[in-house]
């Protein structure tokens, strides 16, 4: 910690709370650390004494990890709550095609479209597209071959909605799973 003041004196719990409050989506932990004046290691041991609290104390929200940031998020079991009051209407669960495109996308990232269509054997531009607009993959960069096809990676949403903080919490593969019982 640094040696001014003005750190030492404010509640880092609460104003880690106010500041996820604010920015609405995730925060970097270095941003964090950086604007609370303490270390990235700081703000994790920080983090883990919110978390505990919330779930002691069964608030409505909770924070989660994003890779390495965090988000203030509302708890799941108020999701329908939460619906009628905004009147948001339940989306629509991914299509069989797209939940495949997904896991192609995640397991291989980052991977272009041919890569994806030579794995499932059909055209994939439609279900791409679906699933960009969902924010679920994202554009990633390019290849340096010839006509630089465009590469796509999962995103923070995709971790989000499938309840993990980060690609290594993905499940084995079933081919992975042969191998370490073989």
């Amino acid at each position: 910690m640094c040696d001014d003041n003005s750190a030492k004196e404010i509640n880092i719990g609460a104003a880690i709370e106010a500041i996820l409050f604010a920015a609405g989506g995730s925060v970097e932990r270095e941003r964090l650390a950086e604007a609370l004046e303490i270390t990235p290691d700081e703000v994790d041991a920080r983090m883990n004494e919110l978390l505990r609290d919330y779930e002691e104390s069964e608030m409505g929200i909770t924070i989660i990890k994003l890779k390495n940031s965090y988000q203030m998020v509302s708890r799941k079991e108020y999701a329908p709550q939460i619906r009628t009051v905004m009147d948001l209407r339940r989306n629509t669960p991914l299509s069989q095609a797209a939940l495949e495109v997904l896991a192609v996308v995640a397991y291989n990232q980052p991977v272009t479209k041919a890569f994806v269509e030579q794995v499932r054997g059909v055209d994939c531009s439609g279900v791409i597209g679906s699933l960009c607009a969902k924010d679920l993959i994202e554009e990633k960069g390019r290849l340096e071959l010839p006509g630089r096809p465009l590469l796509y990676g999962t995103t923070e949403n995709f971790l989000r909605c499938f309840n993990i903080s980060d690609l290594e919490q993905l499940p084995p593969l079933p081919e992975e799973e042969l191998e370490a019982r073989g």
